[in-house]
């Protein structure tokens, strides 16, 4: 199970974030400091929280400046529902629904909502539908009126059957126990009713099919549920603190005066240890007195072993948690000689790191950022519950402490994460964003606290600012591609880009694309091609130009200094790739027939009909024409997404072709 689209209302700094999708495997959140992103996900994780977390307070959770409707009682908190989640459904969810419910294989999802008051509602979307009871009232009727005429019939079947109808106020429907009870008094009434009275068999039948679309529903419901995924909520204000006192903290839970920020990190340890506070601190008071046990040895030396046993188990355990975290570290670290290391001293749990040299010091002597990574992967396992599987996993600014490289190796690993677990994570960050993940981005913006965090899929927003970890994220991208690739194709924009990335990734799939790795550089227009193809050519590496054929692309391609520095074979054009009668083709123009569906199936764009009627006129000139508000790089996402689930091989003949000749064309031109 998946979760697809999540919506949050009526929660701290949100008054509605609007409905927003959720990508299968990752989504990230970005916005400024003070937009509303961590109240999106601590309202988010509810939905299936684990039982340590904190629940719904009307009090700290309700909008401060309307607090009053509910104080006053013009709001009730069961009518509040703070977090409305849809989910798709895997084949998994699938097999185990209709081993329960024959009839409900084939639903279209799951919605589940958490209410300020802290209970929910769910449903099915789509199978059956389980009928009101005042749409089976006259057949029910009907059938115990023959019923009553079977001669010799126990009376206390109609007794029955009576009390299973009043069960039901009309608007009721069909499920539950009084569904149960009603259709077992129907299979015993089917039993009396003569053979030969088909009319009121079917009749019978009918009704309880009736009751059975309601009592799988239920079913259904009942096991989909038992599948929710927990929510595992990560903030990077949870540390591991580097000396844990045993007694003090195991008094501090006995009395229940435990503090989340100076305790939380500490008790997730201990868990993933699996000892509590009070039994290391028990094992930290020493070995039996032998005086004791003066009338008895046995007994002391049973005493003794089981101390000893304490001792191992205790030992082992600290081992098993040290390997197990230094390894998630490493991997994102990079340095294979760091070792984490968990002791028991006395009444003291250290924490502490083993350098290459063997030198081992206190935790609170490394690095912040090593510090957070440690804290990260300690409360991220222990929160889980140990059993990250199906578990989406939402992550609060991670990072924000590592260094720039550190931040991008650590992307790779919520990436490795997400190949596994649906992970959600907020950022300001440019270094948590790649540039490749533009299209798994969602922005989050507070343009003042009236109308309160709004979540955007689109990237378009009211405060520029909220843009800023996007465009500082494609800077240094480019910054960076610019010269570690011995090839590169410079594209009049960053929609060129999206297109020619996205269908180097597909073609891959079948064999084709660039043969060598290829940086892709956007110069935001034709005009400015020239500067970017000067200073690359200037570093000695291969460069090609792909320019649209419009007006703009003719007149940067017939550039005296261009033609000189690369030669008209590595100046491609896309009106020698572009299939049709398109008089000035640009990128759009090879996937025509396509973008026009992506127009119309993802983009609510229907141009097909002009497109048709209008064969050598350029697509984007069209939908310009025709679109009120029409954006390339909406509709360059909307097509890599098409792309994405249906490959290469989606694309018509024509423009296979066509993508084919330009790859070829770009491979000779960059050999």
């Amino acid at each position: 199970m998946r979760l697809k689209r999540v919506q949050v209302r009526d929660y701290r700094s949100v008054n509605d974030s609007g409905e927003f999708e959720v990508e299968h495997d990752k989504t990230i959140l970005v916005g400024i400091n003070e937009a509303g992103k961590t109240c999106l996900l601590t309202a988010i994780e509810q939905i299936n929280a684990p039982k340590s977390r904190p629940v719904f307070r009307a009090l700290t959770d309700y909008p401060r400046a309307r607090y009053t409707e509910v104080q006053r009682g013009e709001r009730d908190e069961s009518d509040v529902e703070v977090v409305v989640a849809t989910f798709v459904l895997d084949d998994d969810d699938r097999g185990a629904i209709t081993a329960v419910a024959p009839g409900f294989g084939d639903i279209d999802g799951y919605t589940f909502a958490r209410k300020l008051d802290n209970n929910a509602w769910h449903r099915i979307n789509g199978g059956p539908e389980a009928k009101q009871f005042r749409e089976v009232e006259e057949d029910l009727a009907r059938a115990r009126k023959a019923l009553a005429r079977v001669e010799g019939l126990d009376e206390d079947l109609l007794v029955r059957f009576d009390a299973a109808k009043a069960s039901f106020a009309p608007s009721t429907v069909l499920a539950g126990d009084e569904a149960e009870e009603l259709d077992a008094v129907l299979a015993e009434a089917t039993v009396e009713i003569d053979e030969d009275n088909e009319r009121e068999l079917a009749r019978l039948r009918r009704l309880r099919a009736e009751l059975s679309v309601g009592q799988q529903r239920a079913a259904a419901l009942k096991v989909i549920e038992g599948r929710l995924p927990k929510f595992v909520y990560y903030s990077t204000y949870f540390q591991v603190r580097p000396r844990i006192n045993l007694k003090s903290l195991a008094a501090r839970e006995a009395a229940g005066d435990v503090e989340d920020d100076v305790d939380f990190g500490n008790l997730c340890l201990l868990k993933i240890v699996g000892l509590t506070a009070a039994e290391l601190a028990e094992l930290a008071d020493g070995a039996p007195n032998k005086d004791s046990y003066r009338y008895s040895s046995e007994q002391y030396e049973a005493a003794l072993k089981a101390y000893q046993d304490k001792l191992d188990d205790r030992g082992h355990r600290l081992n098993a948690a040290s390997v197990s975290l230094t390894q998630q570290i490493r991997e994102v670290w990079g340095d294979e000689q760091v070792t984490l290391r968990f002791n028991a001293d006395g009444h003291y749990l250290k924490v502490s790191v083993v350098d290459d040299l063997g030198v081992e010091v206190e935790l609170d002597q490394r690095s912040e950022g090593f510090r957070w990574l440690v804290s990260f992967f300690v409360v991220f396992r222990a929160q889980s519950e140990g059993d990250l599987k199906d578990a989406i996993l939402l992550l609060d600014e991670p990072g924000l402490s590592l260094h720039a490289l550190k931040q991008q190796q650590f992307r790779y690993t919520v990436g490795k994460l997400a190949g596994t677990n649906q992970v959600i994570y907020t950022t300001h960050s440019p270094f948590m964003v790649g540039s490749d993940e533009l299209d798994l981005v969602r922005i989050v913006e507070m343009k003042d606290r009236v109308s309160g965090t709004k979540v955007h899929t689109r990237v378009a927003v009211d405060d520029p600012a909220s843009l800023y970890p996007l465009q500082a994220a494609l800077g240094y991208e480019l910054a960076q591609s610019m010269f570690t690739q011995t090839r590169n194709l410079v594209c009049e924009g960053y929609t060129d880009m999206l297109y020619v990335e996205a269908l180097n990734m597909a073609a891959a799939d079948v064999g084709s694309g660039f043969r060598h790795a290829v940086a892709l550089v956007p110069a935001s227009s034709a005009s400015k091609v020239i500067y970017y193809v000067t200073v690359l050519v200037s570093q000695t590496l291969k460069v090609a130009a792909l320019l649209d054929s419009d007006q703009a692309g003719h007149k940067a391609a017939e550039q005296d200094e261009l033609v000189a520095m690369l030669d008209k074979k590595r100046i491609l054009r896309t009106k020698d790739f572009a299939p049709g009668t398109v008089k000035g083709p640009e990128i759009e123009d090879l996937l025509r027939e396509t973008l026009v569906k992506v127009a119309r199936d993802r983009c609510d764009w229907d141009v097909e009909q002009v497109a048709a009627l209008q064969p050598q006129r350029r697509l984007v000139e069209i939908l310009t024409k025709e679109v009120t508000g029409f954006s390339k790089l909406k509709l360059a996402r909307a097509f890599m997404t098409w792309l994405g689930e249906k490959g290469f091989e989606g694309l018509t003949a024509d423009e296979q072709e066509a993508v084919q000749k330009f790859f070829t064309t770009t491979n000779k031109a960059l050999a």
